[in-house]
């Protein structure tokens, strides 16, 4: 079915009337997907297409074994945390069991823009401070306070909030310590106390950036030298995305708190936020917490399913080498094709940057139609960075070598010819 098409028109004006104008559609053409499995999406048509780009999904879509989770659970009991169980505790050991052992607390949340929300808050209550420092082109989230930390979606700054150049930015991660200095000397000026770092850890809304590793950790020092906390926001990078189960472990340092999202259940609605112990104990006297829903039956059978699949199916290892083989793809490419300025990322998690290859200029529609080519040939990615002019690639980890190389044949098909 193309957009064109009067069935696909009908869903088009179907949503118009329905649904409120804030929803977007990828694709000048819209697709319609009907059924997914592993790394591959369905229109009605029954036509496949590669996806490499959705991270929720981060075992492969409808994988058996979460999917049985779920219903064996769902046909049993699904209740909240006042009451004694098991799940929630399992669900909280397997998860500790993957985190430095500082962090030694758990809370269980629906979204990753309510354990980001939840973030803020905490550090609030036990610094007594207001101030945060974000990316300059960072998004954390939904809520009324994350809009105001997340400027990719052109909200105003929220009250306290500072912004230090991107990584992604022309000043690079090698100066992104410094821009936080800089920082910190402004909040000084301006009499504002430091609560806490929130960062991305693979910067994914400034356009992906993951080296050099340990970039990030003069800027957590200097913080916590100020007596604010870090949060590392691993909503995209977690759950072994970059080859490894966390984006932080990058840079060697241990954040206070640790936030996740969706992709902690293949796409159910769990996610979580775990912490020092110290942190989250202080909290709790200052604080109450109760989110009706985290930590459900259901959802934690979902997320256990997720961990032991990654575990059993060697998931992380997989992000690692097939995320170098399709990187080495790419620089290979690059190196005969002008229109890619660069490419960065790790394990499965890649930009690539695009530019026009004539004058040099902003590669934004470049981007645009090369995505959209792309998903005229059966591959799916998406867009990223301020200009708006890197490919997001972002596929689920069961990603393998014979995908890889279909990306880059179609890729290659879609760029301008080098001349």
């Amino acid at each position: 079915m193309t957009a064109s098409s009067p069935a696909a028109s009908e869903l088009v004006a179907r949503r118009a009337r329905l649904l409120a104008p804030s929803y977007r559609l990828f694709y000048a053409e819209p697709l319609q997907i009907v059924r997914a499995a592993d790394v591959w999406m369905y229109d009605e048509g029954g036509r496949a297409y590669l996806d490499a780009y959705n991270n929720v999904p981060v075992v492969g879509h409808c994988h058996p074994a979460v999917v049985e989770a779920l219903a064996q659970q769902a046909r049993t009991l699904n209740t909240h945390t006042r009451y004694l169980a098991e799940q929630p505790l399992q669900l909280a050991e397997e998860l500790l069991a993957t985190l430095p052992s500082e962090l030694g607390r758990v809370i269980f949340t629906c979204t990753g823009s309510e354990a980001n929300d939840l973030a803020v808050q905490i550090c609030k209550a036990v610094t007594g401070r207001r101030g945060f420092i974000i990316s300059d082109f960072a998004y954390h989230g939904a809520t009324d306070v994350l809009a105001g930390m997340s400027p990719e979606d052109g909200a105003p700054l929220g009250p306290g909030v500072y912004v230090v150049p991107s990584p992604g930015s022309a000043a690079g991660p090698a100066e992104f310590g410094a821009g936080v200095r800089a920082c910190l000397g402004r909040m000084q000026a301006d009499g504002v106390g430091v609560a806490a770092l929130l960062l991305d850890t693979i910067f994914s809304s400034d356009g992906v950036v993951a080296d050099p590793r340990g970039f990030i950790a003069a800027a957590v020092a200097d913080v916590r030298a100020a007596g604010g906390l870090f949060i590392a926001d691993e909503v995209q990078a977690g759950f072994g995305r970059l080859g490894e189960m966390w984006g932080f472990q990058r840079h060697g340092v241990t954040p206070d708190l640790v936030t996740m999202g969706k992709p902690m259940g293949n796409g159910h609605p769990v996610a979580a936020l775990v912490g020092r112990a110290e942190v989250l104990d202080e909290f709790a006297r200052r604080r109450r917490y109760f989110n009706t829903f985290g930590g459900n039956s259901v959802s934690c059978a979902a997320a256990r399913a997720v961990l032991q699949v990654i575990r059993a199916e060697g998931l992380l290892q997989n992000a690692e080498r097939t995320g170098a083989y399709l990187q080495a793809g790419l620089h290979k490419l690059a190196a005969r094709q002008p229109a890619i300025r660069t490419v960065r990322g790790a394990g499965l998690f890649i930009g690539v940057e695009l530019g026009n290859p004539r004058d040099g200029a902003s590669g934004a529609a470049e981007t645009q139609r090369v995505v959209n080519a792309l998903r005229h040939r059966g591959i799916l990615v998406g867009t990223t960075g301020r200009g708006g002019n890197v490919l997001k690639i972002r596929p689920p980890l069961t990603l393998q070598p014979q995908h890889a190389d279909l990306l880059l044949r179609e890729l290659e098909q879609v760029l301008p010819a080098a001349g």
